[in-house]
């Protein structure tokens, strides 16, 4: 009997994952689902092409992983197509994703030997007979559990990192986006065809919990808080260490002396795109008491123009039909609450889609304020000061990114935030600047990826020393004598007694 099928809801139909567009139903890719053995099977596959991909060193894997970049730059529109019909994300907003993974990936690539190759580091004068070296082993095989609201950057944001440190990757993607990671994959192999370097194994969170399990030497995971916790409780069974991002309810402050314009547009862009399923999307917004009103009328006028619908439009479905729940609920609570809603509104939940809503006027205790919402909503709270605004930003559990509008105190405002990375007046850049570290703290998670950081993130740090003269002072040896030791104690006093 064939599975009937809701659109964007995944279903397994006679032993294949099936993927839908949440817009119209319309079938996007169907992918065998993995056992328990599967999964087991991938990564040993993987730790033995990891062997070879190791052996290929870092020149050997950066000309194979350009040549991956270049693929995808060359077929751009057919995976943003993809990705429009299986996500519902619109085509521009699914260009623009595929051109900041394509970026990662670059720079992972030409960075790698540099970050993580061996390096002499400076002796200290205590053991000066000793050189002092330092490398970064790739772990073996990485486990990598992506995302459905951006499934070709955040997967890559990790296993590109990981590839370029010398590591087999296997993928376990989104139930809701198991065509584009299985695209992703099968790209990867047309310029890396000798060995399963990089593979996927497909289904439910079962499929997940399985790859925790597998063997793998690391697993990295982005998601909900709440199953992080999960993951992590299922690597601890075997000590596999993880990398965790987690939720997010990401602040804005906008100081009295911000550029009112700048910060609406880009207020906007932060919480709106992708429909608001952003993990690093703007949700709750403090605007000092001076610039609160006119700050709010600029959001609305802009937010007001924005075109909602499956083709052509800024802003798609929601990916995840019970996502709609939840939004709906947050809303709701919002006006109950005593919150207004000067755009949309309850009115503005119309499956599969969800119209902007801005709301002010929120109690800090709403879940719509507490609670990520995952949606194209804003909450606008008047603040007395940027005092007030930082601290009531830092008032949550979670921690990923922020950002600042404003001219004197933007930095200092922005080093305050309780965040892993923040944007000064501009929203979400900090996720495109592969330079730079990308991940959370607290409820959001921890370890990073992207940049040098991302990189020693996927290799294991190794220490050596190396004899190369006779010991002065020797200590660390039974061949010491007393004056050995008198000598090691007057030289100590002499350094660090002072």
């Amino acid at each position: 009997m064939t599975a009937v099928h809701i659109p964007g809801v995944p279903v397994i139909d006679a032993g294949q994952l099936v993927s839908t567009s949440p817009a119209t139903g319309a079938e996007a890719g169907r992918l065998p689902v993995a056992t328990d053995a599967d999964v087991r099977q991938a990564v040993a596959r993987a730790r033995a092409a990891g062997e070879w991909w190791a052996g290929l060193g870092f020149t050997g894997r950066r000309q194979r992983m350009l040549r991956w970049r270049a693929l995808l730059a060359k077929r751009i529109e057919q995976l943003a197509e993809l990705v429009h019909v299986e996500g519902g994300k619109p085509v521009a907003d699914a260009i623009v994703e595929i051109v900041t993974a394509i970026e990662h990936i670059d720079w992972a690539a030409r960075n790698a030997g540099r970050v993580l190759g061996p390096r002499r580091v400076r002796s200290r004068l205590i053991l000066a007979e000793f050189s002092a070296h330092l490398e970064y082993q790739p772990y073996g095989v990485v486990g990598v559990i992506g995302p459905w609201n951006y499934p070709v950057f955040t997967p890559i944001g990790s296993a590109a990192y990981a590839l370029a440190a010398g590591n087999a990757v296997v993928l376990k993607p989104s139930e809701y986006t198991p065509a584009v990671g299985q695209w992703l994959v099968d790209s990867f192999a047309e310029v890396v065809p000798e060995q399963p370097v990089f593979t996927a194994v497909h289904g439910l969170g079962d499929v997940g919990a399985a790859l925790c399990r597998s063997g793998v030497d690391k697993l990295a995971f982005t998601g909900s808080t709440v199953t992080a916790r999960k993951v992590m409780a299922a690597c601890a069974e075997t000590l596999t260490p993880v990398l965790i991002e987690g939720g997010g309810k990401d602040a804005m402050i906008v100081d009295s002396d911000a550029n009112l314009d700048a910060a609406a547009e880009a207020c906007v862009w932060g919480g709106m795109t992708n429909a608001g399923q952003t993990c690093i999307g703007i949700e709750r917004v403090y605007a000092v008491d001076a610039v609160f009103d006119a700050f709010v009328d600029k959001v609305v006028a802009r937010a007001g123009r924005l075109t909602v619908g499956p083709e052509g439009t800024d802003i798609g479905p929601i990916t995840m039909p019970q996502q709609i729940d939840v939004i709906r609920r947050h809303i709701d609570a919002a006006i109950t609450s005593g919150g207004r809603a000067v755009l949309g509104g309850p009115s503005a939940v119309q499956p599969p889609y969800v119209h902007p809503t801005v709301l002010v006027d929120v109690p800090e205790e709403s879940a719509a304020v507490r609670e990520e919402t995952f949606g194209p909503t804003l909450t606008i709270s008047r603040v007395r000061d940027a005092d007030e605004a930082v601290s009531r930003a830092n008032a949550l559990s979670y921690g990923l990114g922020g950002s600042v509008f404003g001219r004197r105190h933007a930095v200092a405002i922005a080093r305050r935030l309780r965040s892993g990375m923040a944007s000064i007046n501009s929203t979400l850049t900090f996720a495109g600047m592969s330079t730079l570290p990308f991940g959370g703290v607290g409820d959001s998670g921890f370890g990073r990826i992207h940049g040098e950081d991302g990189l020693r993130e996927f290799g294991r740090s190794k220490a050596i020393t190396r004899r190369r003269a006779r010991s002065l002072l020797p200590s660390m040896t039974f061949d010491r004598t007393p004056t050995d030791v008198a000598r090691l104690v007057k030289a100590i006093k002499a350094m660090y007694g002072r």
